[in-house]
């Protein structure tokens, strides 16, 4: 009962700190069940569930580097480099299927693997050491595919995009158990607490016996591993693998988690605000997808929603910024 109990007062603790975005999640849905038909149907929510699906997976990883105060941006390449190296595996070498996935979530795994060892053994900025392997990795799935496109059409490779439980699609399922673990990860265990005491204040955390070397490993391996799932993910919805694949997949992330009100400074964030952040950028893409707006204005709001998302984080977290917000009322004045 007291398990419960807790289980409930954080839940409604996490709905209150992100009670903002949810009431703009559902503004945003009654504008667009306003301004097409076609938005608020059966067909499209499972359309949406699909395409969020990656994100999710992405931003899932991605929260637990910026709690650290970090940042990840190979996620996209191990899109691709997973995505391309499972599709060849069966494709062009005939493995079963198991193996060429098995095989691809190891590849992809080993950037994080290289990000993480590189993060916690030196003090190269992680946005340097990901822009390193982000190139890397694009460069090695461009070798290893030679610009081609390699077709999967295994029905047990593509069930991951095609199949369905209950009538449900089960990427839904998928979101539920990336959520679920992530989740527990955060909130139940010793390492989620590090990694929260890692990113509000590193020193201290060492001071306090944590092995922030180990934490900091654990975060990229594991977001790495989500990136390399989101790959197999991706050539399952298209039947195909491309050494383009993922691209700009790390800018959605990042806007789900700074969306989400997780501060870029590290330490401060919740998982629910990621998922809520995740819905809005999914949303807000299959929105004006419906309404026929041009992809390149598509780039340009999703910027703009980037852009504010980050000026009010850090109105958050200077002293001009708080005080103005106090004026605003937008946030409470610490007793």
């Amino acid at each position: 009962m007291k398990s419960l109990k807790h289980a409930a007062q954080s839940f409604a603790e996490s709905l209150k700190n992100c009670l903002g975005i949810l009431i703009g999640l559902l503004i945003m849905c009654v504008a667009l069940m306003l301004m097409t038909d076609k938005f608020a149907t059966m067909s499209n929510f499972f359309n949406v569930v699909r395409q969020i699906t990656i994100n999710i997976f992405l931003a899932c990883g991605m929260t637990l580097v910026i709690l650290l105060g970090g940042i990840d941006l190979s996620v996209g390449s191990i899109i691709a480099v997973s995505g391309c190296i499972s599709a060849g595996m069966i494709t062009w070498m005939k493995l079963p299927v198991a193996v060429g996935i098995a095989i691809g979530l190891g590849c992809g795994t080993l950037i994080g693997l290289v990000n993480g060892i590189i993060a916690s053994r030196t003090t190269i900025p992680p946005f340097i050491i990901t822009l390193a392997t982000m190139n890397i990795g694009r460069g090695i799935a461009r070798i290893y595919t030679g610009a081609k496109t390699i077709a999967v059409l295994d029905p047990s490779y593509t069930y991951f995009s095609t199949g369905r439980i209950a009538g449900i699609p089960v990427q839904a399922f998928m979101i539920i158990i990336v959520v679920a673990v992530t989740s527990f990860i955060l909130n139940k265990t010793k390492l989620g607490r590090h990694i929260y005491y890692t990113g509000d204040n590193e020193q201290s955390a060492r001071y306090a016996g944590i092995r922030v070397e180990r934490v900091r490993l654990f975060v990229f391996v594991f977001s790495g591993f989500l990136a390399a799932i989101a790959g197999v993910l991706s050539t399952a919805r298209t039947f195909a693998a491309t050494m383009d694949m993922g691209t700009s997949a790390e800018m959605d992330a990042i806007a789900a988690v700074v969306l989400g009100g997780t501060s870029m400074s590290g330490g401060r964030g919740t998982l629910f605000g990621t998922v809520i952040g995740a819905i809005i950028i999914g949303v807000l893409s299959n929105g004006m997808n419906l309404l026929g707006i041009n992809t390149s204005w598509q780039y340009v709001v999703q910027g703009i929603v980037i852009l504010i998302a980050v000026f009010v984080d850090y109105l958050k977290n200077s002293a001009s910024g708080t005080s103005f917000l106090h004026r605003m009322g937008l946030v409470k004045k610490s007793k």
